[in-house]
């Protein structure tokens, strides 16, 4: 399936650099819970076919997500297109000592029909030592396993800590929840990774579904906005998210009408006046929080 006319691609100026001088775009794609509904799956794997066609070429997943039903449905979508998609996935924090990880990225691999990732991260921190996920993310790295690797859900003193490690400092990301309505990362976590040149992969971007999504998107600044703009609320919180260009954004999408209108937002420019009214609407943090999860 090739983009039409009415199909916006993302915006060839909206890609984020990592440490290494690999670039993907601003805006991704996310996976979570996709795969879990069978009656849904050939929906889904055209959706995420068409957000590589749109230029949403980095698509996340997890061995979480539906014990690996994710990994089966990303699989499917990418193949005969893996050599464009930059494919990233999460071992769980349990999975990630020397004895199971190598274990576990095979099996993601098997899952995602692939020979290697392009990114491999530590899901959240659990018992294992960060020392020894990092050795264990080294030595996949020297395999040819993964390319690199990263982190999720870690606060600040986290990052700190493995910084301090021997090859902490390969760590090219951290994933975690940021979104207009959880600004709270911009206290410390934000500033810290921008000091060590590794950006933020936002996971919920726009929020989950319920009361906080309709509390954002019903919100009358952000309203005023999209119609000045011309998109719907949702593209505007996506285009708040990935402002700065620093910052990874990979809502989920199950319909291709939606994935459309993702990659539209990566063409949307807010102005300083706009991002003025949303910060007065959503204020910054002005103390430390403790890090969002969901």
């Amino acid at each position: 399936m090739m983009a039409n006319s009415d199909q916006q691609s993302i915006d060839k100026r909206s890609m984020v650099t990592f440490s290494d001088g690999a670039s993907v775009p601003a805006i991704g794609q996310g996976t979570w819970f996709m795969g879990d509904d069978i009656s849904k799956r050939s929906e889904e794997i055209k959706a995420l076919r068409l957000g590589v066609e749109l230029g949403m070429s980095l698509i996340d997943t997890a061995e979480m997500y539906g014990e690996g039903k994710s990994e089966l449905l990303v699989g499917e979508a990418i193949s005969g297109i893996r050599d464009q998609v930059f494919v990233v996935s999460k071992v769980y924090p349990h999975h990630a000592g020397l004895k199971q990880i190598a274990r576990s990225c095979e099996e993601s691999l098997q899952r995602l029909q692939t020979d290697r990732l392009d990114l491999y991260l530590l899901h959240w921190r659990g018992n294992v030592p960060l020392a020894e996920t990092i050795e264990g993310m080294e030595k996949l790295v020297a395999a040819g396993k993964i390319l690199r690797w990263g982190v999720s859900n870690l606060d600040t003193s986290d990052m700190q800590e493995l910084s301090r490690l021997a090859k902490g400092t390969s760590c090219v990301t951290n994933q975690v929840l940021y979104h207009l309505g959880s600004r709270g990362i911009e206290y410390d976590l934000l500033p810290w990774q921008r000091t060590h040149r590794m950006p933020i992969m936002a996971y919920c971007p726009l929020a989950q579904a319920g009361s906080l999504r309709k509390g954002l998107v019903q919100n009358q600044t952000v309203m005023e906005l999209a119609s000045k703009h011309g998109v719907k609320p949702l593209q505007l919180l996506l285009a708040w998210c990935i402002r700065n260009g620093d910052v990874i954004a990979i809502p989920k999408a199950s319909s291709e009408q939606h994935v459309i209108e993702n990659a539209a937002a990566g063409h949307i420019q807010l102005s300083a006046e706009d991002l003025n009214k949303l910060d007065q609407a959503f204020p910054q943090s002005t103390r430390k929080m403790p890090l969002d999860m969901v």
